[in-house]
């Protein structure tokens, strides 16, 4: 593994760009004050297990890929904005019933939580992440490149689980608050709208971003 100096470097350098918001964070947000602390809980392990799958992918080189195959970059990120724009299509235009307190639906908490899961996975500037920002902290002198991979991709993610399980709580409880100030039909249109705008919104900027 690296050495204590780096490794401690790794963590700081971690944890300035996991507190600064980013798509991923705004996605949970969204989810939070939507359907509450719970539910942003479940969305956040959901990214969070998306990003398992690209520390995966960067441990043993298949992020390459998308790095250097336009085509393949292409894809993945069209069929990722179009699963947001969906997502928030269908929050806005959705049903109201669908609206109830996400405790008392656990089919809806696994389905919130996959969503997660496939949000992140095709996201492919988080792959490009790893892939880009990992290798910085490897010593070759130290060990198997790909076990120090593994090791500081998986302290990432750990990271990661608290700072944007802090964001969860905190939103999930603005949301509550709100719910519990407003009337009732009105937060439950304005929440649909919000949530639904962030998710579409959220989809067109990974649309006409590129690999830069």
């Amino acid at each position: 593994m690296p050495d204590g100096s780096t490794f401690a470097l790794f963590v700081a350098a971690a944890l300035v760009m996991l507190i600064i918001p980013g798509p991923s964070v705004l996605y949970i947000v969204a989810r939070s004050v939507e359907g509450g602390r719970t539910a942003g809980l479940v969305s956040m392990l959901g990214v969070q297990t998306g990003a398992l799958v690209h520390i995966a992918f960067a441990t043993f080189g298949l992020s390459a890929i998308l790095a250097s195959s336009a085509v393949a970059f292409s894809v993945v990120k069209w069929l990722g904005a179009a699963y947001l724009v969906w997502l928030g299509l269908r929050r806005i235009f959705g049903d109201d019933e669908e609206e109830d307190d996400v405790a008392a639906g656990p089919k809806r908490l696994s389905r919130m939580y996959s969503q997660g899961v496939v949000v992140n996975v095709l996201n492919p500037k988080t792959a490009l992440f790893f892939l880009a920002f990992l290798p910085q902290f490897v010593d070759p002198s130290r060990g198997a490149a790909w076990t120090q991979i593994l090791l500081l991709g998986a302290t990432f993610v750990t990271l990661a689980l608290c700072t944007d399980g802090l964001y969860a709580l905190l939103s999930g409880t603005a949301g509550s608050w709100l719910r519990r100030n407003m009337e009732r039909a009105a937060f439950r249109r304005g929440q649909r709208y919000v949530s639904g705008g962030v998710l579409v919104a959220l989809g067109a900027v990974a649309a006409i971003s590129g690999k830069d």
